[in-house]
Order: structure tokens, then sequence, then C-alpha cells
């Protein structure tokens, strides 16, 4: 008789997750059964967001359906939201599946797993302030960038109205709250976006009439990157129309705007809320995984749970403390990357009867796009004494690259590079922004 072969279950479909069943069904091909469960039927890359919520990005032409994905790479793709984990009998057991309507279209299922690899991500970080998760939009999944775009746009709409009706001061103010990547890039894609609506029929549009104030409670903008590129970033922010405020706490939010420390009302029809990502408080409820304060999955620097060697966790919503390191490695796009690379080698290893490696972290720096102003960033290597400052042309081509990168890595060679082919055909041929 045959053996069985081993199953390894991954619950999360990021660029990670989707990266990680593409090799790990290339590594482990006829040996074990990979199989990735997602709430969702398709993929859009996070780092895309801000774009799409902006509607200089039609997600539909740049998401990957994970059926296909899985089809074309040998694995399972199971759709369902992860309700609980039961270590005793090796099963996740995921929620009934339901459809817009709310009949069931799948009951409550059990996938028996040799190997759990947890790459949910995270949620954003309301910090406990009132007022957050009932006014505020989110940009961490493609349906808060939709949703962001379509309130946007009636905004838009509205305030078009108003001024060729003859309300020459109608505006649409819009507070972003949180300095980091995420509020910087979606700060300079709505000033894009406000300069280009009255080619696209919002004839009473003026630029100015979109209003952007981007808080950020820490002293300076974009903390992971250097002093001097940040100064530029904030004065090109300013130059081009943008409030910045630092050292502002946000202490409420309302429906109508924000109270910040010092007692100041800054009003605001649009909320963003980008202030960083902690874990995801339903996992206590979903398993009885060792977490940290801030909800994430504690594990081993080989990235095993600490309850559990035969999960992993990866990504955002693990705490990976490594030796030499001060804290936990950063919840970043790169550290996800780089954590999928590692998980099939500790697979390997364990079924081998060896030590599984710890993970090695390599920081390659930051960069950051002001839509189509600039570009600027930091790179980390063994250059200028390990840190180098780049910008405009350079940094444009180094932060395309990151998007190159990431097809290659869930297409292969290929297929990757006739899909980076086709898009950048179809973005020549389709308008620049979407209204719909």
């Amino acid at each position: 008789m045959a053996e069985r072969r081993k199953r390894i279950v991954v619950v999360g479909g990021g660029a990670a997750g989707l990266g990680l069943c593409r090799s790990l069904s290339k590594r482990f091909r006829g040996t074990h059964e990979v199989t990735l469960v997602d709430r969702n039927r398709s993929h859009v890359w996070k780092p895309l967001l801000h774009e799409i919520a902006a509607g200089a990005l039609d997600p539909n032409l740049e998401e990957i359906g994970y059926g296909g994905h899985a089809a074309r790479w040998g694995y399972r793709f199971f759709q369902g939201a992860l309700e609980r984990i039961d270590r005793e009998k090796r099963v996740v057991v995921t929620e009934p599946l339901l459809d817009e309507d709310g009949d069931v279209l799948l009951d409550r299922h059990e996938l028996p797993y040799d190997w759990l690899v947890l790459a949910f991500g995270g949620v954003s970080n309301d910090l406990g302030i009132p007022g957050v998760n009932e006014h505020a939009l989110f940009l961490e999944h493609r349906v808060q960038a939709d949703r962001f775009r379509q309130k946007l746009l009636n905004a838009c709409l509205r305030v078009n109205a108003a001024r060729v009706a003859g309300q020459g001061d109608a505006t649409l103010p819009i507070v972003i709250v949180g300095g980091g990547a995420t509020g910087v890039e979606l700060s300079a894609e709505l000033v894009h976006a406000a300069r280009s609506l009255r080619s696209y029929g919002l004839e009473g549009f003026e630029a100015e009439a979109m209003r952007i104030t981007l808080l950020e409670a820490g002293p300076r903008l974009l903390p992971a990157l250097g002093e001097d590129v940040v100064e530029k970033v904030t004065a090109e922010l300013r130059d081009i129309g943008v409030d910045v405020r630092t050292d502002t706490k946000v202490t409420e939010v309302r429906s109508d705007g924000v109270t910040t420390g010092d007692g100041e009302e800054i009003p605001a029809k649009l909320i963003l809320w980008a202030t960083g990502v902690r874990g995801d408080p339903g996992v206590e409820s979903m398993s009885d995984l060792e977490l940290s304060k801030l909800d994430r999955i504690v594990v081993h620097p080989t990235l095993q749970s600490v309850t559990d060697d035969r999960i992993l966790a990866i990504g955002d919503c693990a705490h990976c403390e490594l030796p030499g390191r001060d804290g936990p490695v950063p919840p970043r796009a790169q550290a996800a990357n780089q954590m999928a690379d590692h998980v099939p080698d500790v697979i390997a290893a364990v079924e081998a009867g060896r030590t599984p490696p710890n993970f090695v972290y390599r920081d390659y720096g930051a960069l950051v796009s002001l839509s189509h102003f600039d570009a600027v960033g930091t790179l980390m290597g063994n250059i200028a004494g390990g840190r180098v400052a780049i910008e405009g042309w350079l940094a444009r081509m180094a932060y395309n690259s990151l998007y190159r990168l990431h097809i290659l890595s869930v297409h292969g060679k290929i297929r990757g590079t006739a899909q980076l082919i086709a898009n950048r055909i179809g973005r020549a041929a389709r308008p620049r922004m979407k209204l719909h």
C-alpha cells in the first residue's frame, strides 16, 4: 500500500502565503499535499492598495485567482475563514461559507494537517482610541480599498455638484492618521487624483477642493527611513498641498472629524486609519497558541510556534525574536516573504531528523512612492557603510522592481514575465483612473 502523503495546510493567501504554496508544492511534489485556505477567492498585492483606494488602479486587472493559481502549481485551494485549530486532532476548522444573501454555500469544514502554517496577517491597530472602528476606514485588504474608493468618488461628486451649483467654497476634507508608508503614499496618490478629476468629467472640481491632513503621533514620518530622506518626503508632501502634522496624537474619532491631544477638532468627510497592524484579537479564541501582548503568535527563531512544533507562523501574525536582535522581527512585507522562503527548509529538516535552522532576517531598506511626484527610499547593503539613500528615477526603478519580484515569485519566471508584459500593455490602453 502506498504511503499517505503528508498534508501541509497554509492559512492565509497574502503575498507570502501564495508564494509559499507555490514553493512547497514544487519542493515536496509527490510526497506532500499542500492546501491553501483563505476567506477570499482572489489576492491583490497589499502595496497596491493605496492606488486602488485612490482610483489609480483597477484591482480586477491585478488580482490573482486562488483557484487558477492552485491548479497551475499543483496545490489545493479551499475557500473559508479559520474558526479554530484543534491541535489534538490536528485539524483546522473553517467557518460556514455564506453567500451575499446569508445562505450557506459550504458547511463548517475540518481540514487535517501534518504541518500547519499560519500566514493570515494582522489587523489595523486602533490603539484603544474611541470611535476608530465605528467611524474610520482602513486599508488592509481589497474590500477596504474598494470601499474607500467608492466613498471617495461619491464625496468628490457631491463637492463637484455643489461647486457647479455656485458653492465655490465646497471642499472635501480628508484626514489620514498614521505617517507610515500607507499614510504617506495614499496622501500623495490622493493629490494626484484631485488634480486629474477635471479631466474625467468633474468640471467643477478644483484640486484645492480636496484638503488632505496627514497626522503622525511621533516626531517624524516614516520611522523606517533615515532623517534626510524623511525631511525630503515631508517637504514634498507639503509642496503638493498636504497638511503634514507630526507630534499630533488623535484622542477621538467622530463621524465628522477627529480630536487631537491638544483639543483641536479637525473636520473630515473621510478618515483613514493607518497607524500600523497588530495580531487579530480573534486568534485567542481560535486556539491555545501562546500570543504576544499584540496578539501575535509567539514562535521560536525557527518560526515554529513555542506551543506546537508542527505549527509555524509567518508575517504580521508572527512574533519572532531572534538572537542578537533587539525586539521582534518587524511586521513588514520583506520579512513575511523571507519567512515564507524559510518554511520549506524547516519542514525538510525536521522530516529528515535534523535540527531545523533558525530564521535570519535581512533588512534591505524601505522605499516609498509619492505617486507621480517622486519616489524615495533607503537601501541596505555593503555600500557606503550599509545604508544608501536614493531618490528620483533610481528610487522609482527600485520601487517598481518590488512589484516585478512579487509577480515572478508568485507566477514563476516564464509566466511572471508574460504577466508583466501583459500588465504593461494593459496599463497603456486603459484610463488612468477607475471612476466606477
